[in-house]
């Protein structure tokens, strides 16, 4: 079941205070990025974020998941905490601030981005 984008817009409007926060469409689920950074992933309607140390601090009692068969466990947040947009934007921003930066694409001779 793919996730509906009025889920992915309500999300986005929750944490929007985290940074530059963006979706894209992947497969008919959703990459949530903060600042550039994969953080997190809506996969049939559920809110997987990416599992880091001071994630897991500020949570507390987590609850793991892999958001599609094969990945690994995610935080899977509760759509009741949804709602908490301060404590949602939060999160995004610890997580974010422990997630490394994406790699950069090697160039070509020619200068032209690999695999674009």
């Amino acid at each position: 079941m793919a996730s509906r984008q009025s889920t992915v817009d309500y999300i986005l409007e929750q944490i929007a205070k985290s940074g530059t926060v963006f979706a894209r469409k992947m497969f008919g689920e959703y990459a949530l990025y903060c600042d550039t950074k994969v953080v997190a992933l809506v996969c049939d309607d559920q809110l997987f974020v990416k599992p880091t140390h001071a994630g897991r601090a500020f949570i507390g009692a987590v609850v793991e998941a892999p958001p599609y068969s094969g990945a690994k466990p995610h935080f899977l947040i509760s759509g009741e905490k949804w709602d908490d947009r301060q404590w949602l934007a939060d999160l995004i921003r610890i997580s974010a601030g422990e997630l490394p930066l994406p790699k950069q694409k090697k160039s070509t001779k020619d200068g032209s981005k690999k695999g674009l």
